[in-house]
Parts: structure tokens; sequence; C-alpha cells
């Protein structure tokens, strides 16, 4: 009787399905979009960069302005430095790790130029950085 019962079948026996195939394809499409997400992205999304009303400037007494004239060249303290100037200059003077470098751009100069600043300031010790800009009455606070 036993040898016949175990014989039968039933509907319920038959409840296991073999989920290892479905997750090695899921991985497999996981692999492929996170490959392929970062050549999509950036041509996909057109980014208008907010603007923003201009806001009070606390001023400090280590306070240094740098001055980026529209051909990417540097004014520091009333004179036209090399970036390696500026630098060396900036190492000497900002000792204190309040100081701040205040950046005076041209909107004409290339944002490339600016990241390169930035790089310089954070080269010579410069932990803090502020960028000045004028109140324009069309900007979104």
């Amino acid at each position: 009787m036993m040898a016949a019962r175990a014989l039968k079948s039933y509907p319920w026996d038959m409840a296991e399905i073999n989920v290892t195939p479905l997750v090695d394809v899921m991985l497999v499409l996981l692999v492929i979009f996170i490959v392929t997400a970062p050549f999509i992205v950036p041509q996909a999304m057109k980014v208008q960069l907010p603007r923003t009303a201009a806001v009070p400037q606390q001023d400090h007494a280590d306070n240094q302005i740098l001055i980026v004239l529209p051909n990417g060249s540097l004014v520091y303290r009333g004179r036209e430095l090399e970036d390696e100037a500026w630098v060396a200059q900036l190492k000497t003077e900002t000792q204190s790790p309040l100081a701040q470098v205040q950046l005076h751009a041209d909107e004409s100069v290339p944002y490339g130029r600016i990241a390169q600043v930035m790089a310089l300031a954070q080269a010579a010790g410069v932990t803090r950085m502020s960028f000045v800009t004028l109140h324009s009455a069309t900007a979104k606070p």
C-alpha cells in the first residue's frame, strides 16, 4: 500500500519552480543597465542650473579676493599673476583655517577655468571659497 501511494502523484507535489535561471537573467540585465546608464543619462538630461538671489555676504578678516578676467588670467591684490605665483602667495598668506577666497569671475570665463582655479586654491590649503555675484532682479529665490 505504501509503494502504491508513493507512485501516485498529487497536483501540489509540483509546486516548486526553479528560480535560478530567472535570477541569472536578472543579474545579467542589472549588469547591462549599470554599464550603459552613464552613457545614456548625459545626453538625455537637459539640465538648466538654478538661478538664485544674492545672499548677504559675511565678511571675515581673512577674505582673499581673486578676480578671474574674461581671458582666464588671475588678478590678486591688484596685480595680474600666473597660476603658480598665485598659489605660492596664497600659501604664505592663508595660514588661518578661516581663510576664504572670494572669487569674482567674469560670466564669460569657461567652467573648466573656474574648476582649475578651485583646484589651485585647494592645493594652496584653502578650504573655504565663495563665489561673488551681482544681485539680479530676474533671479529666482
